[in-house]
């Protein structure tokens, strides 16, 4: 008998950095129950050496946007110069002011529900995949 195959043939990788660990954990098992590989790192300085030392694709950066040290846009920068293929998704709960990203970067203002996040992320990592949203 035949195993029936998995939704996504090959699974996606995800880097989440945040400073609070607590809602990288929650990040993280909201991911991985969706069947991301998930990555973490608690600053954008170890999301950097974790992506240089990452062999495989990373298909997903998620990020918070303001983080001591090195903001999410700096490391989205220095991440997609190694990685032009990687998308970008930067989450805040700072809303107020001009909040500029690159073409093809998005945002998730936080606080978020685990739909919305799950949503979100399979649109872009999965673009060729129908949603349930009308076009």
């Amino acid at each position: 008998m035949k195993k029936a195959p998995k939704l996504h043939d090959h699974q996606k990788t995800v880097l989440i950095v945040d400073e609070n660990a607590e809602l990288s954990i929650t990040l993280a098992a909201v991911l991985a129950d969706a069947n991301y590989k998930v990555l973490s790192a608690s600053s954008g300085q170890a999301a950097l050496r974790q992506s240089k030392s990452c062999k495989d694709e990373i298909h997903l950066l998620l990020s918070d946007f303001q983080m001591v040290g090195m903001n999410g846009v700096d490391l989205a920068t220095k991440m997609t110069a190694d990685r032009p293929t990687l998308k970008v998704l930067l989450m805040s709960g700072f809303t107020d002011g001009l909040l500029v990203l690159n073409e093809g970067w998005h945002f998730l203002p936080k606080p978020f529900i685990p739909s919305q996040l799950r949503t979100l992320v399979s649109g872009l990592v999965y673009p060729e995949k129908p949603t349930g949203f009308a076009k």
